[in-house]
């Protein structure tokens, strides 16, 4: 559609945010869906978020997605949190209207929504999680409503502990755990789980030959992982899981669910799921053609 006096605003805030694909995926669905709107994105320094929130509300900016680093910072800088972004304790999702800010989280429903389109069905089953950032939390909290038992391994292993701790206390459960990194006991959560979820950056582009510290041994093919990143499409872990004859999916499926319910919040119109999910793997795949051309010629 032509833009316009009238034309909706609705961005994405993160630092750094060159490689978000949100404004693709998003700008589509828009069309699809007929809305008079465009969606840009905006790196914003974790100094100035403050001043950038102030200033998208006196824009009259509609709807705000926020990524990496500015998840947890933004509860201090809203108006209002949903019940989900209270729990998590992070949010994803802005929601502007009549001057008043109200942070979301989508992050939780669109990772059950994904796991679910790919035919499993987290309730009751047994999951190990790698990480313990903001997307860790939104995780963590939709599969122990689920009534999963989750086991919690992070880097450092305190970190995780308390992340536990925190929310076993804000859902009322004692189905959250830290486990050690320590290849005897990582091994034997991962004998016993259904599902493994990386929520961490690594194996993510441009560094694609690393992947998550776990024994290998332990993969199994009972098991489903589950990998955030999208970017490659086959991470190493991915790769190596299939491998060990387990079953994987990469992070676009998320990454297109969570999108589509914020411009649902926004708009009050159901977003085309599937066409976002399509565009971020065309736009992924007319990047690394680029790239493959650009080493080519280099």
């Amino acid at each position: 559609m032509p833009i316009s006096s009238k034309t909706q605003v609705f961005c994405v805030l993160g630092h750094p945010i060159g490689h978000s694909l949100s404004p693709a995926m998003q700008n589509a669905a828009l069309a699809e869906m007929g809305v008079d709107g465009v969606y840009v994105a905006f790196d914003v320094h974790p100094d100035a978020l403050g001043a950038a929130v102030a200033g998208l509300r006196a824009l009259g900016v509609v709807g705000v997605n926020c990524t990496i680093p500015h998840k947890e910072a933004l509860l201090s800088l809203v108006d209002a949190l949903s019940d989900d972004a209270a729990c998590i304790g992070a949010v994803n999702t802005l929601e502007l209207r009549e001057g008043r800010c109200t942070g979301h989280n989508t992050d939780a429903p669109g990772f059950l929504a994904a796991l679910r389109a790919e035919g499993f069905d987290p309730s009751g089953c047994k999951a190990v999680v790698l990480g313990a950032g903001g997307a860790s939390r939104a995780v963590i909290v939709a599969l122990a409503r689920c009534g999963a038992e989750v086991q919690i391994v992070n880097r450092t292993h305190d970190r995780a502990q308390a992340l536990a701790e925190q929310l076993n206390g804000r859902l009322g459960s004692t189905s959250i755990e830290a486990v050690c990194r320590e290849p005897a006991a990582l091994g034997s959560a991962l004998r016993n789980a259904d599902l493994l979820v990386n929520t961490t950056s690594v194996g993510m582009a441009p560094e694609v030959d690393r992947m998550p510290a776990i024994p290998v041994e332990a993969l199994h093919s009972k098991l489903f992982v589950y990998d955030l990143i999208y970017n490659p499409l086959e991470t190493r872990l991915l790769r190596t899981a299939r491998e060990c004859g387990a079953r994987g999916q990469h992070g676009a499926g998320m990454l297109a669910h969570q999108g589509a319910l914020a411009l649902q919040l926004w708009t009050g119109i159901a977003a085309p799921v599937a066409h976002m999910e399509q565009v971020i793997l065309k736009t992924l795949s007319a990047r690394e053609q680029e790239l493959r051309a650009s080493l080519d010629n280099g």
